[in-house]
């Protein structure tokens, strides 16, 4: 762990070489070198994630460290004397670039406020530290505000196991429920475990004492199982926090255990992943669970424009921005379906609620629209049944339109009698559209190949997309036409390399990220999960599987996630700088918004793209399958 020992002679010594802090006299380096804090760190640790850099200033007092980019594959490696962080690394890679031990080394950390009091007292310091802005000027508050969200937010890529912060609390089933009542107070904890035979039994917390115990006046000489949520979900402690957040944004939940094997570690809570409830995906989900009506929705639903803007300001990635969003999507319907069910009482057979396109994707932004089906139980009677699930399903996607997810253009959505069918009838349409691939059939494939179960019977869509990845896997008409398909969306690169822009059309001299920049990506993944028979339904995640199926090389599809994140963040801070503007988000990028640097990434982007359709076209064209 870190300590504050008395000015070592190294850091004194440093200090003496460094031009910036050369300017001070002897006395003044040797009281800031007292403000130090010194760290010792083995060679691959991680120092500082995405979005970390803008806390500390650094001093490599031995060893080395390298700063990368890793949506860019950009790094650079600095030595015994250098700096980096707050400060130092210049500001455009403050948000984005991290930092890990490159070999055994010793560091010295001065703190961001540190710093600013110390350049404020000697202002001829300033001129050494680029990125330091004065307090007084505009750039000083967007990066205070980057820093703010970036420390609510930089936890997406952190370890659970480094959030642990005590042995996990733990008791025998059968302890009454008084008893776990004050070990809770005793060790001011929300929650306990609950352990038979060294495995999880259980979970309870202060709201089960409070809901099932206070609230219904039950007898507190009761075994504490009688009130605990038991197999309660749980999470790697290898895993990152980005999934704990989702788990707990998508199932509104506050506590989930943390496991190594069969092992517990600890307990994880919604106050460790984040302390912005105002904006943060746990909390924003949890205020969607309170809702009583659609008013509450609609009222609650205009956040997640802020949640976006919040995740971009941080430089959360694309993968993780997509999820969190989505997640919120999946809060929203899955409430609007509770609701739906209040008012017309519950569904005569079982049914599944399922999303298509970038919500079954977890790719969404804060510019979506919707794409859903209902797939029903073969027990499902038109007569009997069918008044039911035309009003359900109306409600609920009525409901999303006044959310802001507008109702699909092209009608698909569970409301429209044909995507509202029994299982039997959703397993002929795949049929057709595999055996017979029209220009339709190709088209709709797109869309509801991409699914994911959101509320219900999720084994209706289990079993159905097992029976469809059987008939494409390996299907070479079938998927020949798809490929065909898939190269209609083209990156727009001229004969020469060169950006093309948009001549016509609402939005003239522009990039269009999505279709001609996004969708062709996820197109080629699709195919290649579709010969591979691959049931992930993500890009990113599609691509790493069929990589593994050998569909793809490992190289290629590490070159189309690095094209798809890169394209992905791009539209997401073009999304955000809209939206602080108070303009409503799209897709279409004008070059002006890009520093030539990024231009250059966005050609390098498209070009990946543009010589993977190739590939794709001409391993179909040459009759390979």
């Amino acid at each position: 762990m870190p300590s504050t020992p008395k000015p070592s002679p190294l850091l004194t010594s440093q200090l003496s070489r460094q031009r910036g802090f050369a300017q001070l006299s002897a006395k003044n380096r040797e009281t800031l070198a007292g403000q130090f804090t010194l760290v010792t760190l083995a060679a691959g640790t991680t120092l500082m994630t995405q979005g970390q850099l803008p806390s500390q200033l650094v001093l490599i007092l031995s060893g080395a460290v390298r700063l990368s980019d890793p949506d860019l594959n950009l790094s650079v490696q600095l030595e015994t004397g250098d700096l980096f962080g707050f400060g130092a690394t210049p500001t455009p890679q403050l948000a984005t670039w991290q930092a890990v031990a490159a070999a055994d080394c010793e560091l010295a950390w001065l703190s961001a406020q540190d710093l600013g009091r110390l350049c404020a007292k000697h202002a001829q310091l300033a001129y050494f530290f680029p990125s330091l802005a004065p307090a007084d000027r505009p750039q000083a508050r967007h990066t205070s505000q980057v820093s703010e969200s970036s420390n609510a937010l930089n936890l997406l890529g952190t370890p659970i196991r480094s959030l642990i912060k005590r042995a996990p609390i733990t008791l025998a089933p059968d302890t009454s429920i008084q008893a776990t009542a004050i070990l809770m107070r005793d060790l001011r904890v929300s929650s306990v475990l609950l352990v038979e035979q060294g495995l999880l039994f259980g979970l309870v917390t202060d709201r089960d004492l409070r809901n099932r115990v206070v609230a219904l006046s039950l007898d507190i000489n009761r075994p504490v199982a009688d009130i605990a949520t038991l197999a309660p979900m749980t999470v790697s402690a290898n895993s990152p926090a980005f999934e704990a957040l989702l788990l707990m944004a998508r199932h509104n939940i506050h506590h989930v255990p943390v496991m190594e094997g069969g092992n517990i570690l600890g307990m994880i809570t919604a106050t460790d992943l984040t302390e912005q409830h105002s904006t943060s995906a746990v909390y924003l989900a949890g205020d969607i669970y309170k809702q009583t009506s659609l008013d509450g929705l609609k009222s609650i639903s205009t956040r997640v424009r802020q949640l976006q803007q919040h995740l971009a300001a941080a430089d959360a990635s694309a993968y993780s921005t997509g999820h969190i969003i989505t997640a919120i999507t999946d809060a929203i319907t899955t409430r609007l379906i509770h609701l739906a069910e209040a008012q017309l009482g519950p569904a005569p057979v079982d049914y599944v609620w399922v999303a298509a396109g970038s919500q079954a994707r977890n790719e969404q932004t804060a510019k979506s629209d919707q794409d859903n089906c209902l797939i029903l139980d073969d027990a499902f009677d038109e007569t009997a049944h069918g008044t039911y699930f035309k009003a359900f399903s109306k409600l609920v996607c009525d409901g999303l339109a006044e959310c802001g997810y507008i109702h699909c253009p092209g009608d698909m959505m569970a409301m429209t009698d044909t995507w509202r069918q029994p299982r039997r009838v959703w397993a002929e349409y795949f049929r057709k559209w595999v055996d017979s691939p029209k220009p339709k059939s190709l088209m709709l494939t797109c869309v509801f190949f991409d699914l994911r179960a959101i509320h219900g019977q999720a084994e209706l869509l289990d079993g159905l997309r097992h029976q469809v990845v059987q008939q494409t896997k390996g299907n070479s008409l079938f998927l020949a036409h798809m490929v065909s398909n898939a190269l209609k969306h083209r990156p727009p690169l001229g004969m020469f390399g060169q950006i093309t822009l948009s001549k016509g059309g609402d939005n003239p001299h522009t990039i269009d990220l999505k279709h001609t920049g996004i969708v062709p990506i996820v197109d080629l993944a699709r195919v290649y999960a579709l010969s591979a028979g691959v049931t992930v339904a993500n890009t990113h995640d599609r691509l790493e599987v069929s990589a593994q199926a050998g569909e793809v090389t490992e190289q290629s599809a590490r070159d189309l996630r690095g094209a798809l994140e890169f394209l992905g963040k791009l539209r997401i801070a073009h999304q955000a700088r809209q939206m602080a503007q108070g303009k409503a988000p799209d897709n279409f990028l004008a070059l002006e918004e890009l520093s030539n640097f990024e231009r250059s990434h966005l050609k390098e982007a498209f070009s990946v793209v543009q010589t993977l359709q190739g590939v794709l076209g001409q391993r179909y064209a040459g009759g390979r399958f």
